[in-house]
């Protein structure tokens, strides 16, 4: 089990925010956090730690007028932990290469990938072609609809076909190097885990999985702990020190030391 910290920059600062908030529509969203630091910050602080595969998240779309101050702080990240950090929010196969030049470890993709309802296996071969297979994190992020998880794309707005299930991540970890999972009905909520979406990660066996969502107390790493086996990797946004929280980042980093 490790400690993944994580990045998410939107119109241009270093944020957490309540993840089903997020519109392109006015890049609006629920702030639960916003730093007065900048993301250099947080990289340095990453580094110093020896905390490596962070992701650094770009919120704001392709499009938007504050994409390239989103831009910007992400190289900032970069430059201070190189090669410590994984980049996604608006990874093409054409900007990829890019990204892995500025120091990224890996790029993350959601929806380039899963478009239209499902996988566009076209895209996640150009993908892998452009990085390679190593350098590639597939966001599978999703939500819950009659009773099984699937993968949300568009601001985690959009449903698709796809089905989280054992079938699926086997499926997939044959093109990519980890997957990132945030349970996205309980992200930014600091009301406590998808226990049921941390189990069925935690019963996959292949690559690196981390989860993401709603971790707001040590009881929750506990659980995600023994339910992984030691196995499922954490990121945790909101509910920590470092962005206002009440979960202790020393405490938290202990507890994965000792683990």
């Amino acid at each position: 089990m490790r400690f993944r910290p994580c990045i998410d920059i939107h119109n241009g600062k270093v944020k957490q925010i309540v993840g089903g908030s997020l519109s392109d529509a006015g890049d609006t969203a629920t702030d639960n956090f916003v730093s007065d630091a900048d993301a250099s910050y947080y990289g340095s602080l990453y580094r110093e730690k020896n905390l490596p595969g962070g992701h650094v998240i770009l919120l704001n779309a392709l499009d938007s007028p504050y994409y390239e101050a989103d831009l910007n702080e992400a190289r900032k990240a970069l430059s201070a932990y190189p090669g410590g950090l994984a980049v996604g929010g608006g990874v093409t196969a054409e900007t990829a290469p890019e990204f892995i030049r500025m120091g990224a470890s890996h790029v993350i993709v959601t929806s380039y990938v899963f478009r239209e309802g499902r996988v566009d296996m076209e895209r996640l071969a150009a993908m892998v072609a452009a990085v390679g297979r190593k350098r590639l994190i597939l966001d599978l992020s999703c939500r819950k609809k009659d009773g099984k998880y699937y993968i949300v794309t568009d601001r985690w707005q959009t449903f698709t076909e796809t089905e989280v299930n054992l079938e699926t991540l086997s499926g997939l970890s044959e093109y990519c190097d980890e997957f990132l999972v945030h349970g996205v009905d309980v992200e930014g909520k600091s009301a406590g885990i998808d226990t049921e979406l941390v189990r069925l990660l935690g019963t996959f066996t292949g690559i690196p999985v981390t989860y993401a969502g709603g971790v707001h107390s040590m009881e929750d790493l506990r659980v995600i702990r023994d339910a992984g086996g030691g196995r499922l990797d954490v990121t945790i946004g909101s509910a920590l020190s470092l962005f206002g929280g009440t979960l202790d980042f020393g405490e938290v980093l202990r507890f994965i030391k000792e683990e």
